[in-house]
């Protein structure tokens, strides 16, 4: 998508508040390292969110050893093709765990399994928990409801395999960030609606649920902080085509347009306050809380986009990660 389309599009940018002192360094540099998203920069986005294990440091997911790493090839929606999943499990077993359904980010067009998943590495160590994170087919190759689809599917696969993954059918967290906690709040409603599987808990960390672009939060970042205007335009465009925006987008792809969202699992959902998706993100929370769904709310000041993932050295950022995995480990401990 050209720029000139997106600015006249978004017209003037609005007020935003100041980044986190500690926080200000990294943006500077993560908008030098990563271009915003346009159909000339999507195959160097996908290669910077590629395997991890292919850089020059590459990630050890078997955590010297203590964690099993499988991957399966499972059915995928009716009429598509199979999907991957990556399955993280305690080579130590004691006994039924609970499960981590992952799903990646990557603004619909980019990123893989592999995507983000070390950050919950830990529970598998500790023996906590089994994590399996989910391959679905990217826009704009991919439209809806490719993505969302895809991941229902491997929920319902590890759902139905739960007693051969060693889970706990009662502990099921969806997990998902940015794009993929869109398509988490998606996959959700998809099983609430489909009656299978039964969620405990979903965990929406920075959440990309709305293709309006209607938001003040939606039009206040120009450029930078980890996912501004133009690549948000960019990814829903991507995944709707004309009809981002219009009538005619399901609330499977777009979460934030659920008319009812009782019936939903307990929710963590958070933000930063200098975020694309901020605005929605406290609506929906809101709507949840309305609709009698437990809801954990975080705004967290200063913060830009994934902050607390990709500065994890800032105040704001420990203070985040910790408030998130203590109520991750309490959902896990059922």
């Amino acid at each position: 998508m050209a720029d000139q389309t997106a600015a006249d599009f978004f017209g003037a940018t609005t007020i935003r508040p100041p980044l986190d002192p500690e926080l200000a360094p990294v943006e500077e540099a993560m908008r030098a390292a990563f271009p915003t998203v346009s159909d000339e920069t999507l195959p160097e986005t996908r290669r910077l969110l590629a395997d991890p294990s292919a850089g020059p440091e590459p990630e050890d997911l078997t955590a010297g050893g203590r964690v099993r790493v499988e991957e399966r090839q499972v059915p995928g929606p009716d009429g598509a093709p199979d999907i991957t999943l990556l399955i993280l499990s305690p080579v130590e077993d004691r006994g039924p765990k609970g499960a981590i359904f992952h799903i990646h980010a990557g603004g619909m067009v980019s990123g893989t399994r592999r995507t983000g998943v070390s950050f919950f590495l830990p529970y598998v160590i500790d023996g906590s928990a089994v994590v399996v994170s989910v391959e679905y087919r990217l826009a704009p190759e991919h439209p809806d409801p490719a993505p969302v689809e895809d991941c229902y599917a491997g929920l319902v696969w590890t759902a139905k395999n739960a007693a051969e993954l060693g889970i706990d059918p009662e502990r099921l967290l969806l997990v998902g960030s940015s794009a993929g906690g869109g398509l988490a709040a998606g996959t959700a409603l998809l099983a609430r609606d489909r009656a299978f599987p039964r969620l405990s808990h979903q965990v929406l960390i920075c959440p990309m649920l709305d293709d309006r672009l209607e938001t003040h939060s939606s039009r206040m970042v120009d450029r930078g902080c980890g996912w501004d205007r133009h690549s948000n335009l960019y990814g829903w465009t991507s995944l709707l085509g004309e009809r981002r925006g219009g009538p005619d987008v399901s609330q499977y792809a777009a979460p934030a347009r659920a008319e009812d969202l009782s019936g939903l699992p307990r929710t963590y959902i958070d933000t930063g306050s200098v975020e694309t998706f901020r605005d929605e993100i406290l609506i929906y929370a809101g709507r949840l809380s309305e609709a009698g769904v437990s809801v954990d709310l975080h705004m967290w000041g200063g913060g830009f986009h994934g902050f607390d993932m990709t500065a994890g050295h800032a105040a704001v950022s420990r203070a985040s990660n910790a408030t998130r995995e203590e109520f991750i480990r309490r959902a896990l401990e059922g």
